[in-house]
């Protein structure tokens, strides 16, 4: 079967993997010169299942007032006119009930555990080296009633069996020693020994090469439509002329709701900016071992290799890719506070990418009700954590196959069957 793979960042290129795997004919296509040049090039770099929940919770939008007031706080709203922002936000609102939380964060944690399992079983298959490492994730509070409220997200972990740590201070500077020079500063932290790190930019690139001769890679290459017939999707058209195709898979992250519209299909994917900084390494003592999360600021520090990658912020501010320094200053504020002597902040680069956001959470996999077309987007912070699992998935789903896990309720049918606006 000849797949067209709609997207190159990690979630186009590892369905287009395992679907080449798979035995099909795959092209990919992706309007930048290329591979994981977007929101996969610099994100926080965390393969994090164990923290796969949904931004919409119970409490949310009264923390949302605080991170607004607060002079580094993780979110930043800019209005427009734009009715898909608003739609998005009341959606989202709707789903800010512990019902609806318990439903999604239950979508969330199989695909992202499946994702993680994965991506260790490609590991040891074909040898790749993306500056990882498999040494947990520290969830870092400042404050005891931080540390205090912990008891739902404990529940659900053990729920899922996921393993788990409560630290206390000492327990923290255990696990990521240069925490020691901070002493004070945090009062505990959850840990998750099996959550891993590692570069989603270099990890696509090199399952790029490996799959070249496999799949046909088309960088520089603009998506205008799908063209359908008799209710399937037969074609793309791009400026580069038409490519055919007997089924096709929409991985385009916030564009895909853009492309999708023209279909008649309403895929709740809203773009959610995030930001981070590159920061090389100036002193090991000083740097963590893998993943720090700054609860307070929700902002997350991650050894690569020699490098430091600090992400966070919520903007809600539809496709603008402006760097704000306001947004700089939050970053560098969390890291200097936790790691300051670890990494050179004068030398670090700024980045931004647009998170691909659905109202409940769960990504959308799987079909459509046009034949031979498919979705693999709204990973929103997860895409590199869900990426070889929804790949996976996706190619199985295309060769006819049951998946190793049930995706039912990740298809764009959902919202129509729970009623969403």
């Amino acid at each position: 079967m000849k797949v067209v793979v709609l997207g190159g960042g990690v979630i186009g290129v590892t369905t287009a993997y395992y679907l080449a795997k798979a035995g099909h004919e795959v092209t990919v296509l992706d309007r930048q010169k290329g591979a994981a040049l977007e929101t996969s090039f610099a994100n926080a770099g965390e393969v994090s299942p164990g923290y796969s929940s949904p931004w919409a919770g119970p409490g949310v939008p009264i923390k949302a007032v605080k991170w607004l007031l607060m002079k580094h706080g993780p979110l930043a709203i800019r209005p427009s006119l734009d009715p898909a922002m608003w739609s998005w936000v009341l959606q989202m609102l709707r789903n800010c009930t512990s019902a609806r939380y318990a439903v999604n964060k239950a979508r969330m944690v199989p695909i992202a555990e499946y994702s993680r399992d994965c991506l260790r079983q490609l590991r040891s298959e074909i040898g790749l080296a993306y500056d990882e490492r498999s040494q947990g994730t520290l969830q870092l509070f400042r404050t005891q009633i931080q540390l205090d409220s912990i008891g739902g997200d404990i529940e659900v972990l053990k729920k899922f069996g996921v393993p788990f740590e409560v630290l206390d201070e000492a327990g923290c500077i255990a696990a990521e020693p240069a925490l020691a020079r901070v002493r004070g500063k945090f009062v505990g932290g959850l840990r998750l020994p099996d959550d891993e790190t590692g570069d989603c930019h270099m990890f696509t690139n090199k399952l790029v090469e490996l799959a070249q001769g496999a799949v046909t890679f088309r960088y520089g290459t603009t998506i205008r439509e799908i063209v359908t017939d008799g209710g399937r999707a037969t074609a793309v058209r791009t400026d580069d002329g038409i490519v055919e195709g007997d089924a096709f898979v929409v991985a385009m992250g916030s564009y895909s709701p853009l492309l999708l519209r023209t279909l008649g299909i309403k895929a709740p994917v809203y773009p959610i900016k995030g930001y981070s900084l590159t920061i090389p390494i100036q002193d090991e003592g000083g740097s963590p071992v893998s993943t720090v999360m700054d609860e307070t600021y929700k902002v997350a520090i991650t050894r690569l290799g020699n490098r430091i990658r600090v992400g966070g912020t919520a903007e809600i501010a539809g496709y603008d890719l402006a760097l704000r320094e306001s947004r700089r200053g939050a970053l560098e504020y969390s890291f200097t506070d936790l790691f300051g002597g670890g990494g050179s902040v004068s030398e670090a680069t700024f980045w931004c990418g647009l998170r691909p956001m659905t109202p409940d959470g769960p990504p959308i996999v799987g079909h459509t009700h046009i034949g031979g077309l498919y979705l693999n987007t709204g990973h929103g912070t997860l895409g590199w954590t869900m990426a070889c699992g929804s790949g996976r998935v996706l190619a199985d789903l295309i060769s006819g196959q049951r998946p190793d896990i049930d995706v039912r309720e990740l298809s764009i049918k959902r919202y129509s069957d729970e009623h969403y606006g």
